[in-house]
């Protein structure tokens, strides 16, 4: 498949992602460069100092609104993909109207609360659909511990141990390879399996 037939294949796609942070910024970006056709993305938060270590904004977007301020970097990186953005705080009652007419979710959070609802949230209203998680992407190295693992339409990518604390911070490499791997499967799922390696 060429990548004019990956463009053409993705750009009537529409992927939702939850949370603007690590996972969900850099996935979000990688999505936004093969041609995904609508991004939705959702996040209450700011951008901070802290969050410069390993999420997609620049020190001059400080204090922004990450929703607004990911829309304007996707849509420097292409502008033909249809950014919708929604500064909010995802809880079950707005999660279904936000990501109903998604064909992939991917879940982006921090906090494994938030994770919990997201995904009990999708699972029982969308039992259909492709959901992409993010769990294990703490520290540095230890890259042979990354996979993917499905159960049934979940995909979880991560290496599934590794808690984030003071001592194990989460940092660029390790949670950007997380947030790549789950813009890869988002492509295998859209794609229709694997790219094959011609030899």
């Amino acid at each position: 498949m060429t990548f004019e037939q990956i463009k053409n294949t993705l750009k009537n796609k529409i992927i939702g992602i939850a949370g603007a942070g690590g996972l969900g910024s850099n996935c979000a970006a990688a999505l936004a460069r093969v041609g995904v056709g609508t991004i939705i993305i959702a996040d209450h938060d700011k951008v901070s100092e802290s969050n410069l270590n390993r999420q997609y904004f620049f020190y001059d977007q400080i204090g922004q609104s990450k929703s607004a301020t990911i829309k304007e970097n996707l849509n420097r990186i292409n502008p033909s993909v249809h950014i919708i953005a929604y500064d909010v705080k995802l809880v079950p009652d707005n999660i279904i109207p936000i990501f109903h007419n998604c064909d992939v979710l991917v879940e982006a959070f921090d906090l494994a609360g938030e994770k919990e609802m997201f995904i009990e949230t999708v699972l029982l209203n969308f039992p259909d659909k492709p959901l992409v998680v993010g769990s294990g992407m703490a520290g540095w190295g230890m890259n042979e511990l990354i996979h993917v693992r499905k159960l049934d339409n979940m995909y979880i990518c991560g290496d599934e141990v590794s808690e984030i604390s003071p001592d194990l911070p989460p940092i660029a490499p390790r949670v950007g390879i997380v947030a790549n791997m789950q813009a890869n499967v988002v492509l295998e799922i859209l794609l229709g399996g694997e790219g094959k390696i011609v030899k």
